[in-house]
């Protein structure tokens, strides 16, 4: 259903595009890959690459991460098709840094640790930590739905909690994983009835 139509006249600014999709290789590794494409409604004046004319991509940016099925980086490369700037590219090499960080607990505060502020690029970073980890997560546990890991699980799984279907006392945890289920216990089902 998509949202209501908007009740006052207005008109486009501004477009950004994300794509992410992740791909299993043949050597047992997995692809996460995200593409950004920002484009204005209009032209414009730039300092740096003249005028950007209006549906022209002010940012066309590529990030690929190659990761095992525990989740870690293996390796890293970010590609600036298209950036404000000419040194926007510049940043490119030091995606690398991400090599040898696990995605999950304290992958952001790593990520930041390596490629904050000045040290990165916020559109990479951004796309890194939001739509490119959340598609590594979705790749990753397709895969294992696949091959039956997901079955018998011995740890609570981290996706509990991390949105409102998924809260521990709601009943998607307890239909999906009773034992983590956190939400009252059904009248007439135990023995202290």
């Amino acid at each position: 259903m998509p949202l209501t139509p908007p009740s006052v006249a207005r008109e486009k600014q501004h477009t950004r595009t994300v794509e992410v999709e992740g791909f299993r290789r043949e050597d047992g590794l997995y692809d996460i890959e995200g593409h950004l494409v920002d484009t204005k409604t209009y032209g414009f004046s730039n300092q740096d690459r003249g005028r950007i004319e209006a549906g022209e991509p002010l940012h066309g940016m590529w990030l690929r991460l190659t990761i095992d099925r525990t989740m870690l980086i293996r390796s890293a490369e970010a590609v600036t098709d298209y950036g404000p700037f000419t040194i926007c590219k510049d940043i490119n090499p030091d995606f690398t840094k991400l090599e040898g960080l696990r995605i999950g607990p304290g992958f952001r505060k790593d990520v930041r640790a390596r490629l904050g502020g000045r040290h990165g690029c916020t559109h990479l970073v951004e796309m890194l930590l939001g739509p490119m980890a959340t598609t590594a997560f979705q790749t990753m546990y397709a895969e294992r739905e696949k091959t039956g890991e997901n079955k018998g699980l011995t740890e609570r799984p981290r996706i509990i909690d991390t949105c409102h279907a998924l809260a521990a006392d709601g009943p998607i945890v307890q239909r999906q994983w009773p034992q983590w289920y956190e939400g009252p216990k059904e009248q007439g089902t135990g023995t202290d009835d």
